[in-house]
């Protein structure tokens, strides 16, 4: 410790002990995280193997900020959360700011090897399973709304789609009490495509997974006529085995919007008895499948709200039900972490494949995988990709990693799954969503105020600023973690919210009526 008693010596400043104004997350990490912002000059104090350490900052350190608690010789790997994070391409002094002027993405081996200690999670029996109130539907799936969708085969009838649910208003509804909405699907394609190529059927798979959807009750297709996404195909992919196909309306053929609209109220009055038919009854919580998210992340995203989410995870684990986890980009520099914990080594070698695809594909489109981390998960202290990916996987919790999926194919596995997906959350939700997922648990460090249909988002914030400022669109605060709380009874409370709101309960974004445009399916374009 000479270098920092040389630093200290002509320092005036505090002398605080390190756990009161930053966290330390890992016994071999070279790097402690402000709590607060901190001046230079201040020494941080700690005991380390029975032996009091100190050091003097010697630049200032913003709230969520990396410290060197030693000395980083050039070229060596930077820990935290006891991994890498990234590598020093210069000497990082003890008490230096380690940010984006000293920290650098390299590629580096990681030990992806399959561990058979992975094993199974213990199941709680099925008549001990805790239960929420949900929607059973005749295939046996169970969703937390009972919705009715009415969904653009092309975006040339994306209008007449939105005028025809905005005549269902709450007002118009309030007869159908066990009907919670009727929303609008559309998006930018379903035209200029090729008839048999991949991005249209990754649009069919996208639009056929939100008609099955277990929280839709019913739906409508709306066409123009002429494009390459015909509502003919589309239909054939939306019912189930012996069932009618949903109603399919083309604007060319019924003469004009104006007429479409009024055929499509038509329709959608014409199911509303049959939809509000179906009541709430207990169900295990077993039959949830919920998609994880983050969005808008920062430093604290891996300390408070992640593995929050990854203990609620393992519990709907334990509890017989389903998690996704997604957003391919961002585990690279983690991977092997999910990998090592798969239930068969080709489960892992499948999510393997997916990292060498996107390694492939940034490749040729001339991008990086850093290129995901935004401006505002670097000004929230996130310097890698590395960095972020470590935080992130932390909402998978511990479970054992039982399959992977292309996006918006329907998720058919218990347990933790992984799906294909861009890190860009719009789209990453929309294949959630598509696959199955009836909730969405989405973390936030910087603030998004991001919302879905049909499946409700529980948006949980990092930090408690972030709570406070943003009242009105964030769901649970877990940065109460970083002011003494412990993460066990916020885990408890967390999973009595999803719970609620998965009994019927509205979420601040539902509350505000967010969730109808953010559908934005997968183009397979320059999407990080």
């Amino acid at each position: 410790m000479n270098e920092n008693r040389a630093a200290e010596s002509g320092s005036t400043g505090r002398c605080l002990p390190l756990q009161r104004v930053a966290i330390k997350l890992h016994k071999d990490d070279h790097v402690a995280i402000a709590k607060e912002s901190l001046s230079a000059g201040t020494r941080l104090y700690w005991q380390e193997n029975h032996v009091r350490e100190e050091i003097t900052l010697l630049q200032p350190i913003p709230s969520g900020h990396k410290v060197a608690l030693k000395r980083i010789h050039a070229d060596a790997p930077v820990l935290r959360y006891g991994q890498v994070i990234g590598f020093a391409p210069r000497d990082i002094r003890v008490g230096e700011h380690v940010h984006t002027h000293n920290l650098e993405l390299r590629d580096f081996q990681r030990n992806h090897a399959w561990d058979t200690v992975s094993g199974c999670v213990g199941q709680v029996p099925p008549e001990e399973r805790e239960t929420f109130r949900g929607f059973r539907r005749g295939n046996g799936r169970v969703g937390t709304r009972n919705s009715i969708a009415i969904i653009a085969t092309v975006n040339c009838s994306a209008h007449v789609c939105r005028a025809i649910a905005r005549q269902f208003t709450p007002a118009r509804l309030e007869p159908y009490e066990q009907i919670d909405t009727v929303f609008a699907v559309t998006h930018h394609a379903g035209c200029g495509q090729r008839g048999d190529g991949r991005h249209l059927e990754l649009l069919r798979r996208t639009l056929s997974g939100i008609a099955r959807h277990p929280n839709v009750g019913g739906c409508v297709l709306v066409g123009l006529g002429c494009e390459t996404n015909r509502v003919d195909d589309l239909a054939a992919r939306c019912g189930t085995p012996g069932a009618a196909r949903p109603p399919q309306l083309l604007i060319q053929d019924l003469g004009g919007i104006a007429q479409t609209v009024q055929a499509g109220i038509a329709a959608v009055d014409a199911m509303l008895p049959r939809v509000n038919a179906v009541e709430r009854e207990p169900v295990p919580i077993s039959e949830l499948t919920v998609a994880l998210q983050c969005g808008g992340s920062d430093t604290w995203s891996g300390v408070t709200a992640n593995p929050l989410v990854g203990l609620v995870s393992d519990e709907l684990v334990r509890q017989g039900g389903t998690v996704v986890l997604a957003e391919t980009p961002e585990i690279l520099g983690a991977e092997h972490l999910l990998i090592r914990r798969a239930v068969s080594p080709s489960v892992g070698e499948d999510l393997l494949e997916l990292i060498g695809w996107w390694r492939e594909r940034t490749a040729r489109l001339g991008l990086d995988f850093d290129d995901n981390r935004s401006a505002g998960n670097e000004a929230g202290g996130l310097t890698t990709i590395y960095e972020k990916a470590l935080g992130g996987v932390a909402k998978g919790g511990s479970s054992p990693l039982t399959a992977t999926y292309h996006y918006a194919e329907p998720v058919t596995e218990r347990g933790l799954t992984f799906m294909n997906t861009p890190g860009f959350d719009p789209v990453s939700v929309t294949g959630q969503i598509a696959g199955g997922c009836n909730l969405v648990l989405f973390t936030t460090g910087r603030g998004s105020v991001f919302g879905s249909l049909p499946a409700p988002t529980i948006k949980i914030s990092t930090n408690s600023r972030l709570h406070i400022q943003l009242e009105n669109d964030m769901d649970f605060n877990a940065g109460r973690l970083l002011e003494g709380s412990s993460m066990e009874q916020a885990a408890q409370d967390l999973l009595r919210l999803v719970v609620a709101v998965a009994s019927g309960r509205q979420t601040k974004s539902e509350a505000q009526g967010v969730g109808e445009v953010e559908f934005s399916p997968w183009n397979l374009g320059e999407i990080l």
